[in-house]
């Protein structure tokens, strides 16, 4: 059964110092959390780092990016093997930071969810629509084209043991999400797509919800039936508002399905 997931992207934020301290408070503060799953994605300059600080925490390592080859003469690039090395769990791809600031397409990005399956790390393929789209009534359209990108390389069964992060591009960081109930209309889409292909995959596959999550709305993210967790910016930073996001997942009747 599925089992809530948060993740925290910390995204191009810290230093040496105030990572330290914010992970050293998460493990304290997270140490009790059994009932659901949660993991961090720091800057990949300090993957290691906090890849030592969870060593027997019960918390994940995440990293914000993969690059689509093993190894070779691509500088600057990190590889997947790489952050296997490094005890990494989950990876971002498909984040809309990447598609606006490093022009990647959705063919791109489903030959990073191939590497990722290949080397044995779970992808988590970050879709979802702009402003304009999303005025336009694209919504469905565009969200649905961006997960056939990766039926279309690797065929529905890839999508076992992934995860689907919805963040409408709208919403993220502007303080400004989207309703709980129009996030569950998209998400239950996204699951009855994947369906038509192959039932079981989709009953399975995680869907996380991401764009503006707090403490104070993201009770309301996990009442929806296909709302499986939930990736959070700005409040990961806090050690505090994340706590409280983790537990208020912890909590959650859901965290009993798995």
């Amino acid at each position: 059964m599925r089992r809530l997931l948060v993740i925290g992207n910390w995204k191009l934020n810290g230093n040496k110092s105030t990572i330290t301290n914010l992970i050293i408070r998460l493990v304290e503060e997270c140490a009790n959390i059994s009932k659901c799953n949660m993991a961090v994605a720091p800057p990949v300059m300090y993957l290691d780092l906090v890849m030592r600080y969870l060593i027997n925490s019960n918390i994940w390592l995440c990293a914000q990016n993969v690059d689509i080859h093993i190894s070779g003469a691509f500088t600057g690039d990190v590889s997947a093997v790489m952050l296997q090395d490094l005890n990494t769990r989950y990876v971002l791809i498909g984040h809309s930071e990447r598609r606006i600031h490093h022009k990647e397409n959705d063919a791109y990005i489903a030959k990073k969810f191939f590497i990722l399956k290949k080397i044995g790390l779970i992808p988590i393929l970050c879709i979802g629509e702009n402003k304009r789209e999303y005025d336009a009534g694209h919504t469905q359209s565009v969200c649905l084209n961006q997960i056939q990108s990766v039926i279309r390389l690797l065929g529905v069964e890839a999508f076992k043991d992934s995860v689907i992060a919805y963040e409408p591009i709208w919403a993220i960081g502007s303080g400004m999400s989207a309703s709980p109930e129009s996030v569950q209309i998209i998400h239950e889409l996204i699951r009855n797509y994947i369906a038509n292909y192959n039932v079981s995959i989709a009953n399975e596959v995680l869907i996380q919800y991401g764009g503006s999550v707090t403490p104070e709305n993201v009770t309301q993210f996990f009442n929806q039936k296909d709302i499986d967790g939930v990736l959070v910016g700005s409040a990961s930073l806090n050690a505090d508002s994340f706590s409280i996001i983790v537990r208020a997942a912890e909590n959650h009747e859901k965290s009993y399905y798995a």
